[in-house]
């Protein structure tokens, strides 16, 4: 777990964006979370969501990042990412996706985003502070793996069983995440993936591969620790809004889902768990992609 250093209002500049939902920070008690995912930055993407990204300080308290950022994964494609992100005056937060994997460097993406300022999770997680209050952000890539009732077990042939394996871990390693939030007080918490935890987010995906887009087992981890929002990408032709069986609202993020350089969501901070059970409220979309 990472923690950040005291609580800092943002930046406040004139011609906030239209329909900006936020109060300057402290006189109000809500988080603003901004949100995208595959947004499959190539080489020559430089400068692409950059302007959009500025607009940040004025409409959000952070940024989430839900994974496939690169096209395949190289450190020249991260480079392109981070340029992207840097000093933006907002934390980022962000989770790698399947194409960031794709050259077997992700430790050098990772690096290379790291360097940037991003937090890059992978079964840890980062506090940070918002308007006086703790709010936390556990992350992992995720895997693959299906639903209840449609999914693969650990049985059989030594390959099946590391498949499914590296799901088991992945989640549960978000909820040792999830609950270190819980124990440190979070006023929020927020799960970050890139596969999907829930089949109500891919709906649009063709049914066939629905079990190489998530897994159930992400979502028992978040039902078992808790969490105020669950956010993901991967799934590009499906829809933005699942709930986990225990009621946490789900939002698939993926850039071609949102159709805009990252969402806007609200969430309560005035310590009411009532009313965090509500909707992740949906205020906007910010930017073209």
């Amino acid at each position: 777990m990472t923690l950040l250093g005291p609580d800092r209002p943002a930046p406040s500049r004139s011609g906030r964006p239209a329909g900006d939902p936020g109060d300057p920070a402290g006189s109000r008690a809500v988080v603003r979370v901004a949100a995208v995912g595959d947004i499959h930055l190539g080489e020559d993407c430089a400068g692409l969501l950059r302007p959009a990204f500025e607009a940040l300080p004025d409409c959000a308290d952070v940024l989430l990042l839900a994974g496939d950022l690169t096209r395949h994964g190289t450190v020249a494609e991260a480079r392109v990412v981070a340029g992207e992100i840097v000093s933006l005056g907002v934390p980022v937060v962000a989770v790698l996706g399947n194409h960031d994997h794709h050259s077997d460097e992700p430790e050098e993406v990772a690096r290379v985003l790291r360097d940037a300022g991003a937090h890059v999770l992978e079964g840890d997680s980062v506090v940070l502070p918002v308007a006086g209050h703790k709010v936390g952000v556990a992350g992992v890539k995720g895997f693959c793996g299906g639903f209840v009732g449609r999914s693969a077990g650990e049985f059989g042939e030594p390959e099946m069983k590391a498949f499914v394996r590296t799901t088991r871990r992945s989640a549960e390693s978000l909820a040792g995440a999830l609950g270190g939030l819980a124990r440190h007080g979070c006023a929020v918490r927020v799960a970050l993936t890139h596969f999907s935890p829930v089949p109500d987010t891919l709906a649009g995906e063709p049914p066939e591969i629905h079990p190489f887009l998530g897994s159930y087992l992400l979502a028992e981890a978040i039902d078992a620790e808790g969490a105020d929002l669950a956010v993901h990408g991967h799934a590009h032709l499906g829809t933005e809004h699942g709930m986990t069986a225990g009621g946490v609202r789900v939002r698939n993020v993926a850039q071609p889902v949102i159709d805009h350089a990252f969402a806007l969501y609200r969430l309560p901070l005035d310590g009411d768990p009532g009313a965090r059970t509500g909707p992740a409220g949906l205020v906007g979309r910010y930017g073209t992609h």
